[in-house]
């Protein structure tokens, strides 16, 4: 009380506050109180969320474009990888590739289009970058995708480049 003999403003919400946190808990038992088990469940629950899969920047000249790694072996062993410094050569008008320095996981797949963007690992151990959309047979394991591929080609041009991926 102050010296009018009223309940200060700030008392009265800290108490109103705490009737309605015991109501709660009350009424919600299953509700965790303990605040250790609330730091330990982290800063937010994702049970429900899919999980995120890893980005890679793509790095060559003043170039920087951002590959979103597939969730599979292939794509999780060439993160391992990282940051790997690659020189790639043309080949067909429409590709980088290079070999790797040891064989990844294979899960291939014909895709029938190849599609600007895509990472894809040939055989075990070669990987490509495509920077045109073409019709494919040849069979392919997905690593991932650079998510904004517009400029790609001309960035990339006709001749080698020296591409760095690193994790993100």
């Amino acid at each position: 009380m102050d010296t009018r003999g009223t309940v200060p403003a700030i008392r009265t919400r800290s108490i109103g506050t705490a009737v309605v946190l015991a109501s709660l808990a009350l009424t919600f038992p299953a509700v965790a109180t303990d605040r250790t088990a609330v730091e330990s469940a982290g800063p937010i629950a994702r049970t429900n969320t899919p999980k995120e899969r890893p980005l890679v920047l793509m790095t060559f000249g003043i170039h920087r474009f951002t590959v979103r790694l597939d969730d599979g072996p292939a794509a999780r062993a060439f993160a391992q990888l990282a940051p790997i410094t690659l020189d790639m050569p043309d080949l067909n008008g429409n590709e980088k590739h290079a070999s790797l320095p040891r064989p990844l996981p294979v899960d291939a797949a014909k895709p029938g289009t190849i599609r600007e963007g895509d990472v894809l690992l040939y055989g075990d151990d070669t990987l490509v970058v495509f920077y045109k959309t073409f019709p494919s047979s040849y069979s392919y394991t997905r690593i991932g995708r650079i998510e904004q591929s517009a400029g790609l080609a001309q960035a990339l041009g006709s001749g080698s480049q020296r591409i760095t991926f690193a994790l993100r």
